[in-house]
């Protein structure tokens, strides 16, 4: 075998990865949030970029104040009284309610914080108060112990413990517990609950109510399965996290934005694109003109790069726009049924039956779908909620997990709660419906919509 360098033609083709393709990729991938953040970034490093104003243009800025100042003087001055030089009340002017404002919630420590302010007690108490209030957690738990803070503090725990047994009785109820048996504990002493079983039962058998081993319980306090149970049901009533109620200052709500809407109009399927998700960007008109002006060479090259980059941004964009519309529209295509008779009627849908249907790559679907969201007349749902795997039936047609997930929750609901369906059953009863499935993958399915067991969901 010769070895030796030879120089060789040849034609290959392969993919570039250049700026612009992966700017596109990335503006694909983006939700709405994430996307709108880039927007702003872009707008503000590229001066050729500006948001399309939906409002009224004006040719230039005199004319705009102009209409904007325009002030009739005599009518103005005509309201007012010549003696009293008070305006007259406009009926006309929409006045506010303020009660219709929301103030500002305060936190749980705020809160509790408040409460001890109000109390007589001394300076040391009131360290002592402070410092515990200060090492409870959101959920109104006390993270530390009781020696530890003796300790920090320099005074004994018996102090301690007594400052803590007034902070217990702080609102909300079950606040300054050190655990879950000790806030039920507090917020039944708070009810003044007359039946002894209930702090017996809070004591010793929480676990065994997790599990519910209520017959367990019945047998070693010698009382009825049924008493057991009311008294259980009265336990799930309590708050396990008294500080939850309160905010904790830096949670925020999220709110989620449909990227493209479907409305049912005149008997057909209507699909809308969400612009606040994607806004409408131009061409700075000042900059365009400079463009066609003669002007400095090194003034031309930055304008002609950031025009360039601007075109590129907007026909991205644009084209991300039409990805997200065609990916909507196959899924209605595909899924027409479950808009008309609910998730029971969804059928099995991949990424490359839609790929192949709009003529795209199945990652280019996956990214379109990704975070994504769509607004429906039965709800708000994300695009990957579209997309599952199936089982087939007798009939030989094929049923989606979520179809089949459905269905086992309405089985479940309309069980007998005193004889709770096994897993078995279950399989044998849509078995009997034509659809395949083994007793594991309905405890599977089970699990995934956090439906608990048949011994969990006995009642007595």
């Amino acid at each position: 075998m010769k070895l030796g360098y030879n120089l060789a033609l040849e034609q290959v083709q392969k993919l570039i990865m250049t700026p612009e393709l992966r700017q596109a990729i990335q503006l694909l991938q983006f939700n709405c949030q994430e996307l709108n953040e880039y927007i702003k970034k872009e707008i503000e490093e590229n001066p050729m970029l500006e948001p399309i104003n939906l409002e009224i243009e004006y040719e230039n800025i005199e004319d705009y104040h102009s209409k904007k100042d325009e002030i009739d003087w005599k009518e103005f001055i005509e309201r007012y009284d010549d003696i009293s030089y008070k305006p007259e009340v406009e009926k006309n002017e929409k006045e506010y309610n303020y009660e219709n404002f929301i103030s500002a919630s305060s936190s749980l420590k705020e809160y509790l914080l408040f409460q001890l302010n109000v109390l007589k007690s001394d300076a040391i108490d009131y360290i002592i108060g402070r410092t515990i209030i200060e090492n409870i957690d959101d959920n109104g738990y006390l993270m530390v112990s009781v020696e530890k803070l003796s300790k920090e503090i320099g005074v004994n725990c018996k102090r301690v413990e007594n400052v803590l047994s007034i902070i217990q009785t702080f609102d909300p109820c079950g606040v300054g517990a050190r655990n879950l048996k000790e806030c039920l504990l507090i917020q039944v002493k708070e009810r003044k609950v007359k039946n002894p079983h209930v702090e017996q039962i809070i004591k010793n058998y929480l676990d065994d109510i997790a599990h519910n081993r209520l017959s367990k319980i019945a047998k070693e306090l010698d009382i009825d399965e049924k008493e057991v149970q009311e008294i259980c049901d009265y336990i799930k009533t309590l708050e396990p996290k008294p500080g939850r109620l309160y905010e904790d200052g830096s949670a925020d709500v999220k709110y989620i934005i449909p990227d493209a809407i479907i409305e049912y109009i005149d008997g057909e399927y209507v699909i809308i694109l969400n612009d606040v998700t994607a806004p409408r960007l131009n061409i700075n008109k000042f900059y365009r003109e400079m463009l066609r002006k003669e002007m400095d060479i090194e003034a031309s090259e930055f304008l002609k790069e950031k025009l360039s980059s601007a075109m590129w941004l907007i026909r991205s964009i644009e084209q991300r726009r039409m990805t997200i519309y065609n990916v909507v529209k196959s899924i209605l295509k595909h899924q027409r049924e479950f808009f008309e008779n609910g998730e029971k009627a969804l059928k099995p849908l991949t990424l490359k039956e839609v790929a192949d249907d709009i003529n795209m790559h199945e990652s280019t679907v996956s990214r379109a779908t990704n975070g994504k969201y769509i607004q429906t007349p039965r709800g708000l749902y994300e695009l990957k909620y579209f997309f599952s795997s199936g089982l087939s039936t007798k009939e030989g047609e094929d049923i989606s997990s979520t179809s089949i997930k459905a269905m086992i929750k309405e089985i479940i609901e309309d069980e007998d709660p005193k004889k709770p369906l096994s897993d078995q059953k279950i399989s044998n009863m849509l078995r009997d419906k034509g659809i395949k499935i083994s007793r594991r993958t309905v405890a599977k399915y089970r699990d995934e919509m956090g439906i608990p067991s048949s011994t969990m969901r006995k009642r007595y």
